[in-house]
């Protein structure tokens, strides 16, 4: 596939002088074009068998972005071109991606003298915090209706109707294994109370908002100097409980170890780590946070292990379909690993909410 003939689709400014590959992201395929222009460019293929509707992703990511810079602009902010993403139109046309060979394609400008890390510690927990916070807080008036780009991505009702169909259908025969039906034995007494926050939503007491869905340390970009720039990787920025956002970094940020780590023992919940995103995400959320949403923060910090748990678990039940894994047992590992996470995060509630009282 000619990545210049793609690339000459986009209203790029000045004649590509080169493109290569770009970092290493496991979803999408990412290259940089260098330009004689005054810009640099990402040329990006969206990967449409998770998005599988590339149309509304990208309608939903200019309706952030336009939504954003208008902000940032009333704000009186300066060097807005690096503090929000900007993607470029077809040069035929207004959308901002185009179909080639049945691949999808889209590019947005580089931005320069920008860093991304991987390093999770309390001072990089209340960047993302701050960042998180901060960019619910800019569109939580967006007048746009954004869709699902992936639907039901983080509903655990959904999570825990997919449990109990892998139980009942146990297509290769695990239910029979002793220790799967004592993960079985452990999480469904749990259910019904993770499942708390559809039925308020249901209700009318829970709205949704626009969330970013995938809060992790490397998606922002910092600076030179180590200022927050922009969030990034807008793929999956969608309506959702705020729950979401508050809940899945901890989940990777807060365990002592990896998810996949067999030593359960050594899995525990990092208080260290969930004050500090805590105090940088409710000081930039705290503007359009609900009572009810704040004081169920520590209810998101369970809930995303305890939901991964019941996805790896339904997997390995299925004969591992879905995930990829190293080794045969290695779906039941991670269910163990985030059953243990669960159980940790679960016993310091108390402690999390007087932490939040305190705020």
């Amino acid at each position: 596939m000619d990545l210049r003939e793609i690339a000459a689709r986009f209203a790029i400014e000045g004649n590509v002088l080169d493109i290569k590959p770009l970092g290493n992201g496991l979803i999408n395929d990412t290259y940089k074009i260098t330009t004689d222009g005054p810009h640099a460019y990402v040329l990006q293929r969206v990967n449409n068998a998770i998005f599988t509707d590339v149309d509304l992703l990208q309608n939903n990511i200019v309706a952030v972005t336009r939504h954003i810079r208008k902000k940032l602009q009333a704000a009186g902010e300066t060097d807005i071109d690096r503090k929000v993403l900007t993607f470029v139109p077809l040069k035929e046309g207004n959308k901002t991606y185009c179909v080639v060979d049945g691949k999808y394609w889209r590019v947005s400008i580089f931005i320069p003298d920008a860093f991304t890390y991987e390093t999770v510690d309390p001072k990089y927990s209340r960047f993302a915090g701050l960042a998180f916070g901060r960019f619910e807080a800019m569109l939580a008036d967006i007048p746009d209706a954004l869709g699902e780009t992936i639907p039901d991505f983080h509903n655990m009702e959904l999570r825990a109707r997919q449990l109990r169909e892998a139980v009942a259908a146990d297509p290769v025969g695990r239910m029979a294994e002793p220790e799967v039906q004592e993960i079985l034995a452990t999480l469904l007494p749990f259910e019904e109370e993770m499942c708390k926050a559809e039925r308020l939503h249901r209700e009318g007491i829970l709205p949704k908002r626009i969330c970013h869905c995938d809060t992790k340390v490397n998606n922002m970009m910092f600076d030179a100097d180590g200022n927050v720039l922009c969030v990034i990787d807008l793929d999956t920025v969608m309506p959702s409980f705020v729950f979401s956002d508050f809940g899945d970094f901890l989940r990777t940020a807060a365990n002592t170890v990896a998810e996949d780590d067999p030593n359960i023992d050594q899995v525990d919940f990092r208080m260290d780590i969930f004050e500090a995103f805590a105090e940088g995400y409710i000081s930039s959320a705290k503007v359009f946070l609900l009572p009810l949403e704040r004081e169920n923060l520590p209810y998101a910090a369970c809930l995303f292990p305890y939901m991964q748990a019941v996805r790896f678990f339904a997997d390995y039940i299925n004969g591992d379909t879905y995930y990829k894994i190293k080794y045969p047992e290695h779906n039941l590992v991670r269910t163990r690993n985030q059953v243990a996470l669960f159980k940790a995060a679960l016993a310091k509630v108390p402690q999390m909410q007087a932490f939040l009282e305190k705020l």
